[in-house]
């Protein structure tokens, strides 16, 4: 098996180039302190494993990972990084890994076993989710423009509620919170969910919502979620998250305490 180390500080490479070869296992690890010296190697020559630093200069990690997953579309990718807040953007890329630094042996043994067990995330979509801070929806990468706030609340509300049907009184509850759930306010959930759905249909995405007997579910199938990843223990989607989940809504602070509970957890093994 092939490792590439990139990073343009020398200590930290040769630091984590030191880490993998003191891996049994790992036979071949490569080093480069220019990004675009990576590239141009593997063009002609293919790796298995990629550990990137991210803030570089001339090339950026989380572009050269784009890049070198076009040359080597197979090629795992862990960071190496010192800064946390790039996690959710290596999240989007599908990383295998992000550690930060300082790097410990334990710790990279372990994500490099794990990028090498073959495990794949959820299959990619051209919708995704992010719910750790504000929540936001993209297609194909752009942002999902709501003409109502509520419209969007109520889309998280789905999303919060992971694949589980919620009902018309039970969205208005949460949407209008102390409103009496009169003739009046029903005609005006109509027009949220009408609303919704419309800029859904609008942006070619429609197919993540179900609509059964007055209720309504996303399909988490379809859609590329950091919650769905969290609880489907990613490892990428425990270091996005930082404590922070809809900040938004008040009502999402019940599964921000279930994240706390097991991240706090999982710190503690």
């Amino acid at each position: 098996m092939t490792i590439v180390c990139v990073d343009d500080d020398a200590p930290a490479l040769e630091l984590h180039m030191s880490l993998c070869r003191g891996l049994p296992e790992y036979h071949e690890v490569i080093g480069f302190r220019r990004a675009g010296e990576a590239l141009e190697w593997l063009r002609s020559n293919t790796a298995d494993i990629a550990l990137l630093d991210i803030c570089m200069p001339e090339l950026d990690g989380l572009t050269l990972a784009a890049k070198a997953r076009e040359l080597r579309p197979g090629i795992a990718v862990i960071f190496l990084t010192a800064h946390a807040e790039y996690a959710v953007d290596a999240f989007a890329l599908h990383a295998s890994g992000y550690l930060l630094k300082p790097v410990s042996r334990e710790r990279l043994s372990e994500e490099i076993a794990f990028a090498a067990s073959g495990r794949t995330p959820r299959p990619k979509s051209r919708v995704m989710i992010r719910t750790f801070g504000e929540f936001d929806v993209f297609v194909d990468g752009s942002p999902v423009v709501f003409e109502r706030a509520r419209a969007k609340e109520l889309l998280a509300f789905l999303v919060d509620r992971q694949g589980g049907f919620v009902t018309r009184a039970n969205a208005f509850s949460v949407l209008w919170e102390d409103r009496l759930y009169d003739r009046s306010m029903q005609k005006q959930l109509d027009v949220v969910i009408r609303s919704m759905r419309a800029t859904l249909e609008r942006c070619g995405i429609g197919n993540i919502i179900e609509l059964r007997k007055g209720a309504l579910r996303v399909l988490p199938e379809t859609v590329d979620c950091d919650l769905y990843r969290f609880f489907d223990g990613d490892i990428n989607a425990a270091a996005a998250y930082r404590g922070e989940y809809m900040n938004a809504y008040s009502w999402a602070s019940l599964t921000e305490a279930n994240m706390d509970r097991i991240r706090h957890k999982t710190d503690r093994q």
